[in-house]
């Protein structure tokens, strides 16, 4: 990634945190706690007009590897 495309990034990543402040201090109490193995993570998703999507998933072995991946390539 080239240094305009972090710095636009960047200023994305800051736009949402002022947009939606509780979502980072969640994130944080998340990690703090650890995303384990058996852990359930939910989503929900409303539209505008107020229908509702709901799922869950159980954190598996190869869902903390990934993730793990992930933070990987975003800490380089």
């Amino acid at each position: 990634m080239d240094i305009g495309n972090m710095m636009k990034a960047a200023g994305a990543w800051n736009t949402f945190k002022r947009n939606h402040p509780k979502f980072p201090a969640f994130c944080r109490a998340v990690s703090q706690r650890g995303i384990r193995e058996d852990s359930v993570l939910e989503i929900a998703f409303v539209t505008p007009e107020g229908e509702r999507l709901e799922t869950n998933l159980k954190v598996k072995a190869s869902d903390l590897e990934l993730l793990g991946q992930f933070m990987d390539l975003t800490q380089r």
